[in-house]
């Protein structure tokens, strides 16, 4: 699943320390994100995607392997 957050982060001009407790996760939970290490629950997804005031389509893109 590719995501928008850093971009998003640069656009509020947050640090991910910043988001994180905003999102009530740790720096470590949002880095992995940026990296597509980690794919949030939806909770998290809809938390985010609060934060900058988009839709979570905005910030989340599922990709063809997310299918198979």
């Amino acid at each position: 699943m590719k995501n928008r957050i850093k971009v998003a982060r640069a656009e509020f001009d947050m640090t991910q320390a910043d988001l994180a407790k905003r999102a009530g996760v740790s720096r470590q939970t949002i880095n992995a994100m940026e990296l597509g290490k980690y794919v949030p629950s939806t909770v998290l997804a809809l938390k985010l995607a609060s934060i900058f005031k988009i839709e979570v389509s905005s910030l989340f893109k599922l990709e063809q392997e997310d299918w198979d």
